[in-house]
């Protein structure tokens, strides 16, 4: 072991996430089934589809097509179409259904994101020690605070739930639903380019190679094999005070 920081590697530390970034999905993705289950999201979903089709079939239109099929209909089919998607949004049941859908969408990705960080980046370590997840524990890395001092379950639930979850996911996720739903423009692609370059910019400037939630929660990724890490900051106070005693020792011989 050495007392001074062993820096992990970056491919080392790019294959572990990955690693855990696979784990994630599929925790999250059995999370996200679970509570749609529980929820009945499959049941709104169904019966929103049943009144497109119940529209289209009044009005003689597909309500499903996709733009381009919708830009190749004349001017009367267009028409048809338009009246069918007024008469549609004028049902006060159809529109509850279509915003508790949107509803139900952000609370089961948000939930599930959420339970998957908790059981695969705070439980996990915390069983694990040392911030140790899967991808970690496969490439021999752990995570430390900056001062070579054992990460505290307090500080690990700042650097997984406040730095990876709320700001390094949430947010991105929150943004291209926002996007997808055609509710935010061009601000949304800005926030993610202005997101993704402050992580660059934070990674390369920093000497640990630092993330937005390592500097969050004072952490380092190293090698797990050689880095020294001390229980308590006393304990690596006293152990550096040893070593000096031992160097001065040496050096008045």
């Amino acid at each position: 072991m050495i007392c001074d920081l062993q820096k992990a590697s970056m491919w080392k530390r790019i294959s572990a996430f990955l690693f855990d970034l696979i784990m994630l999905s599929i925790v999250s993705v059995l999370f996200a089934w679970g509570l749609s289950l529980l929820l009945g999201y499959d049941g709104y979903q169904q019966e929103l589809n049943d009144t497109y089709i119940r529209y289209g079939e009044a009005y003689g239109v597909d309500m499903r097509m996709p733009l381009s099929e919708y830009e190749a209909l004349d001017e009367a089919g267009r028409a048809m179409l338009d009246e069918a998607y007024a008469a549609l949004s004028a049902d006060a049941w159809a529109l509850r259904v279509y915003n508790l859908l949107i509803q139900l969408t952000i609370l089961i990705i948000s939930l599930s994101l959420l339970l998957g960080y908790l059981v695969m980046e705070f439980a996990l370590p915390l069983k694990l020690g040392n911030g140790v997840t899967l991808g970690k524990k496969v490439f021999g890395l752990a995570v430390m605070r900056s001062d070579s001092v054992k990460l505290s379950a307090v500080g690990l639930f700042i650097r997984t739930v406040l730095g990876k979850f709320a700001i390094e996911t949430m947010i991105p996720v929150i943004i291209l639903m926002m996007i997808f739903w055609g509710t935010i423009g061009i601000v949304g692609p800005i926030v993610l380019i202005a997101i993704l370059a402050v992580e660059i910019a934070v990674m390369i400037s920093t000497r640990t190679n630092a993330m937005i939630h390592d500097l969050l929660a004072n952490t380092v990724v190293v090698d797990y094999a050689s880095q020294m890490i001390f229980d308590t900051y006393e304990d690596m106070i006293h152990y550096k005070e040893k070593l000096h005693a031992e160097m001065a020792a040496k050096q008045e011989y």
